[in-house]
Parts: structure tokens; sequence; C-alpha cells
């Protein structure tokens, strides 16, 4: 069987203000036609379709002509897509029995009481059932009547919820089984700090929802989604974050993106290959002095940093870089001055907002940190919707 492993669209993401629609709806066009010559049999969305839980109208759009030119192309695949951390788990899950019955799974919300389960879709091909579990983004909060608390009443850590929900499953150990899940999962004996983290993702204080990636060996395949670099976990190609299909922040720069085409023959045998994406414009990041770095416009998507020595008294400097970089997204410098201006700044500006409050608090008991981990993340989550 073969299907193709996508994640994080941001359908609706703007780039430092730059609308990327263009650059979106052009790359869902390369993914159908990639579809439309591979032939897959199914198609995995691991979450964060669009990149707020209120989408613009022009996002919807975008995502909606995505859907059904996808469907037209190959009307008998199964298309199969889970709500992320971004996304509305009640939107998505609008008309999931409905649509269901017409090759469409969209999937919002996990199991929230004791008698649901996680979503389980059966394909069959020549080697027997291969089931697919779809489970959408998981806070503790949403699965306690479920997995229930700790002894002292407290929601379980992410860790433990996604291992209770994920092993109260009757997963069958002979058949080919997926797990399609849009959480932050570490390799084993990995820890967070290993990871690299875009920009553009929200990251939790403490990296309180980071999720151990033994669970994951339950599956043949995890097609996982929420981290923006695409990478193995647990040392095995079956176990991936496949990436975003085009790059979503500055820190994405030169990544190479693409769709992940999975094969599973008989049990025990998976095949993955990655069909590279080629976007509109890339992402990258320029460093120079301003005479180099004006000798070779662009449209791409561009960073730049000038490297000159002496301060520029260059009047019309910014229009002339606009001119040459109708795509320009910042300018940096990186004078001696400058230089040591931010050195003197950075112990005090690498603080994060958590380490800040520490600082000026002191002296915080335990529960109280935690207290204080919990509100700067509510408050990251709004401040990260309200944005426009």
């Amino acid at each position: 069987m073969k299907f193709f492993h996508l994640s994080d669209l941001h359908i609706g993401l703007k780039l430092m203000n730059h609308d990327l629609s263009h650059d979106q709806a052009y790359i869902l066009d390369k993914i159908i036609e990639s579809a439309r010559e591979r032939q897959p049999e199914a198609l995995i969305i691991a979450g964060d379709i669009y990149d707020k839980s209120v989408p613009s109208a022009e996002a919807v759009a975008i995502f909606d002509r995505f859907i059904t030119e996808l469907s037209h192309a190959l009307p008998q695949m199964e298309i199969m897509l889970i709500s992320g951390n971004h996304d509305s788990a009640q939107r998505v899950n609008a008309f999931r029995s409905l649509l269901s019955d017409h090759h469409l799974h969209m999937i919002g919300l996990p199991p929230l009481e004791p008698e649901e389960h996680i979503e389980k879709i059966t394909l069959t091909d020549k080697y027997g059932p291969v089931h697919f579990y779809l489970l959408p983004f998981v806070k503790p909060s949403m699965v306690k009547a479920i997995t229930g608390t700790d002894e002292n009443g407290t929601n379980l850590t992410y860790d433990a919820a996604l291992h209770a929900l994920i092993g109260r499953e009757n997963i069958d150990p002979t058949a080919r089984n997926v797990l399609v899940s849009h959480q932050f999962y570490l390799s084993t004996g990995k820890s967070a700090a290993d990871i690299p983290r875009a920009d553009s993702e929200i990251v939790t204080v403490g990296n309180i929802d980071s999720v151990k990636g033994d669970i994951l060996e339950r599956f043949d395949y995890a097609a996982l989604g929420h981290i923006h670099q695409p990478m193995q976990l647990n040392g095995k190609d079956c176990y991936r974050y496949c990436g975003t299909p085009l790059p979503c922040s500055v820190s994405e720069a030169g990544q190479a993106k693409g769709i992940v085409e999975v094969e599973l023959e008989a049990k025990g045998t998976v095949r993955t290959s990655v069909i590279p994406l080629k976007p509109l414009h890339d992402v990258r990041k320029i460093k120079g002095k301003l005479a180099e770095v004006l000798s070779a416009p662009s449209e791409d998507y561009v960073s730049i940093t000038l490297t000159d020595e002496n301060d520029l008294d260059v009047f019309d400097m910014q229009d002339r870089l606009s001119a040459a970089f109708p795509n320009l997204l910042e300018v940096r410098r990186n004078t001696r001055h400058s230089a040591d201006y931010e050195a003197g700044l950075a112990p005090q500006e690498s603080l994060s907002p958590f380490q800040l409050c520490q600082s000026f608090l002191s002296d915080l008991a335990p529960e109280d940190e935690a207290l204080l981990a919990e509100i700067i993340n509510s408050v990251q989550h709004s401040a990260r919707e309200a944005k426009i």
C-alpha cells in the first residue's frame, strides 16, 4: 500500500507580514501533480491545516480548492487528516461522519469519553488490512475523563496522557498499523533540547508537551506532524516528521522540503522516499556588503545581513534593497559597533519569559513555578492566536 505523508500546511500564514497565499496554493498544486503521477491509495495530513484556529476566508478557499481538486484527480484515494495545535478541533471535526462516506476523513477531536476510541480507518491490499489510527492534537485536560488524573487530582502530563490514551487501544500486533499524530514526540533516550525548533512553532515553557517516543514502537509507521524540520525518531525511517511543505520562517531557510511517500508491503517491510517540493520562492539568508548584495537581485524571500564595517550613509538604501528584492523580509547590520552592543545585552536578552519572571519573583515553590509556566503558556498561545 502506498500513501503520502504531509503535515503542517499552515494555510493563511504570513511570513513577516508577507502574504504567502500564492506560494501555498502553488505548492498544493505541486502536491496534486505528484499524487496524480504516483497514484497513492491514501494521503495523510498530520495536523496544522491552518495557521490559525479561525482561518481567513481566503485560507479556507485555498484548502477547499486543494481537497476538491485532489478528490477529482484521485476519486478513490482516501484522504485522512487530523487537527493540530493551530487548528480549531471543533471546526475540523464538523461533518465528520458525512465526509467519511466520501473518502474524506477529517478528525478534529480525540476520544473524550470512556466509551470512545481513537478513530481507526482500515484499508486493505493484497497483504491484508492496514489500520490507520487518527489521533488529533491532545491536551491532557481534553482526555482526563478517559485517562484520569494523578493522586493529587491534577491532570496527567502530556507524556502520561498520550501513553494512557494509546495504550488502551486494542492494536493487533500481527497486522500493519499506522499512527497519525500531531504531538511533540522525542526519540527514546533524547531530551527536548536535542530537537531543533523553528521560529514559527509554538514552544511551551519547560517543553511540558513532550512525549516519549517509545509509544511509537507499537506501530509499523508513525506519520507525525508538529515539528517543521523533517526528521526521524528512534533512529528509524518509519517514525518520522515530514516537516512543512514550504518554509514558514527564516529559521527554516535552506531546509529541503518534500512529500514522504510510504510503501507498506508485508508486515515488517516499510519503504519510504521523499518527493522534493520546490517552492515558488525560496526563503534565504543573505550576508555580505551592500554592493555585493545588490549585485545579485532575487524574488526569493530574503533576510539580509549587511557586513559593511563602516556605517552606511546611503539615504535610499532601503529603497534600493526593496527594488532588488521585492520579497525582502528584513535587513540586519553586522557592524563592530552593533556586535559590541548586542554582546553587552546578550545575557539578559537570551532569557525566556519564564526565566525573566523567575528572576524577578525569586524563590518560587515548585507548585508556584508550575502555575507560572501554565500561565505563560496560556498567554503565549492567546497572543499567537490574536496576532495578525
